[in-house]
């Protein structure tokens, strides 16, 4: 546990270093990773969520492709394409981007329904199939995806078992007055980023994810989580409660935001802490409720163990 904390420490203080004023985004972000969650940032262009991506992949040692999702992509720009040889008289197989170990999907809403489904195999079985062929992908494998708000000309919205398939939603923000005047001060992450060398490697990537999953959670932190997404499923508030993927999402943050805490079970302030980033996108509410108002709903209504 001592070496895995020092790991950790290192990879937020990295991490710290680039995306200023934003520990609990960073932390958040860590966390989805550790448990072995894709990534979801949404916010407005410019406050650094393609940053936050590089850095993460460069820090965590892991094997790095972006691609910038535009409304005229094709699946097979990810995947991979088929290519007749003439030379041996056979197709050949080019592998996509998606061929790496963590994806960098820019912009993930500036593309179609078409392309953006061409994700989900590889999200949730972390293999794609294609013509008849199934492909492993590299182990570890993280989606980050970015997009900006749906209000903004030319996106088309994540359907909902797209969203599913992340399992937290993070929101960066602008940043405060210390941070932002340092950037106008020329401390630029951009340029730090170029510099960064990797904390760990993904050896040590997969080490700790095993310790995640070693994280206790006893029978009474079941249950809240159950009562969680009972609730959900049965509040007026919602059109839809949480699916069995959100629950098992929710155990797994709850204990990779434990092993941050240097515990070795997970407490109810653990679910509490991840329980925004891993519900806010999956749940639809009747009216327009923020993200704190739908926890605080769960919350509130949800006795504690």
């Amino acid at each position: 546990m001592a070496s895995t904390a020092t790991a950790i420490k290192s990879i937020l203080v990295t991490l710290n270093d680039i995306i200023l004023g934003k520990e609990q985004v960073t932390k958040l972000a860590l966390t989805c990773l550790l448990a072995k969650g894709h990534l979801l940032i949404e916010d407005v262009p410019g406050v650094g969520k393609t940053t936050l991506a590089h850095s993460l992949a460069n820090a965590l040692g892991l094997a790095f492709q972006r691609v910038q999702f535009t409304s005229d992509m094709l699946p097979a720009d990810i995947l991979g394409v088929s290519v007749f040889d003439r030379q041996t008289n056979q197709f050949t197989f080019h592998k996509g981007p998606i061929f790496c170990q963590l994806l960098l999907a820019d912009e993930i809403n500036r593309t179609t329904p078409r392309t953006q489904s061409a994700l989900l195999e590889a999200m949730e079985e972390r293999q794609i199939s294609i013509e008849g062929e199934t492909y492993d992908l590299a182990n570890p494998f993280f989606v980050i995806a970015t997009q900006n708000p749906s209000n903004q000309i030319g996106t088309f919205p994540l359907p909902e078992s797209q969203l599913d398939r992340s399992l937290m939603r993070i929101e960066i923000g602008y940043p405060d007055a210390e941070a932002e005047r340092k950037l106008l001060l020329g401390q630029n992450g951009r340029d730090k980023l170029k510099q960064l060398q990797a904390v760990i490697s993904p050896e040590q990537l997969l080490a700790i994810q095993t310790e995640v999953e070693n994280i206790h959670t006893s029978p009474a932190i079941i249950n809240y989580v159950q009562q969680l997404l009972e609730h959900s499923r049965n509040s007026d508030l919602f059109h839809f409660g949480l699916s069995p993927r959100a629950g098992l999402g929710l155990l797994r943050a709850a204990q990779a935001w434990a092993l941050i805490e240097e515990r070795e079970q997970v407490l109810p302030e653990d679910v509490q802490a991840v329980l925004a980033n891993i519900v806010g996108h999956r749940l639809q509410t009747r009216d327009a409720y923020l993200d704190r108002d739908i926890v605080n709903e769960l919350i509130a209504h949800v006795a504690i163990p």
